[in-house]
């Protein structure tokens, strides 16, 4: 499949690339994306919910009543589960919620990815470019350009470029990243999927290996 270059005023720069059929034009595997979705969301958890059992509770470790005879449950300290205040049992505890996956699957999972954005023609490609101050007000107009406006966008450039990255911090549907940290769960959350031209170079050199 090929796809114009076009600039960031939405004109066309007379070049155009063919997206790699090895990243774009697989046969998609729903499941390893809802895998790969799934890591992503579980690594953003913190894991940090904690509640104080038995023995993390402040009060006297007195027996309440006697052990019979008190016409209901046997209980012992104010501490006790049973009672307001107490200890909560099996309570939720600091924990990592992230799990492993295969580089193989991983590699399928954005594969597949970038194949439904490509068969939806929500791919674009932009010339290499980068902003000169950081301004959200330049951001706009190249969304403006490139119709995109009201669109959930991604847009991966090849390195870091702060004052694009800025430029784009502000706006609710748009985000910048670097193509090294291209994961499904951003690629499917998009309505476009941007790339300049050595981002696309490169993700397609990682995904090929």
């Amino acid at each position: 499949m090929d796809v114009k270059v076009l600039n960031i005023k939405g004109q066309e720069t007379g070049k155009a690339v063919s997206l790699n059929k090895e990243v774009f034009e697989v046969e998609p595997n729903d499941h390893v994306i809802w895998l790969d979705v799934k890591q992503y969301l579980a690594n953003q958890r913190q894991g940090t919910a904690k509640s104080k059992e038995r023995s993390e509770i402040t009060g006297s470790t007195k027996k309440l009543g006697r052990q019979k005879g008190g016409g209901g449950a046997r209980h012992g300290d104010i501490k006790s589960p049973v009672l307001r205040g107490g200890g909560r049992v099996f309570g939720p505890q600091p924990r990592d919620y992230g799990f492993k996956l295969n580089k193989k699957v991983k590699s399928l999972a954005r594969k597949s990815a970038l194949t439904y954005k490509a068969q939806e023609q929500a791919i674009m490609v932009l010339e290499d470019f980068a902003f000169s101050a950081p301004k959200t007000k330049d951001f706009v107009e190249m969304q403006k350009a490139l119709d995109l406006v009201g669109k959930k966008v991604i847009l991966y450039m090849a390195e870091d470029n702060k004052n694009v990255y800025l430029s784009a911090r502000n706006l609710e549907k748009a985000k910048v990243a670097e193509a090294s940290t291209l994961n499904t769960y951003n690629v499917m959350n998009a309505d476009v999927v941007i790339f300049t031209e050595k981002a696309l170079a490169e993700v397609e050199t990682t995904l090929t290996k």
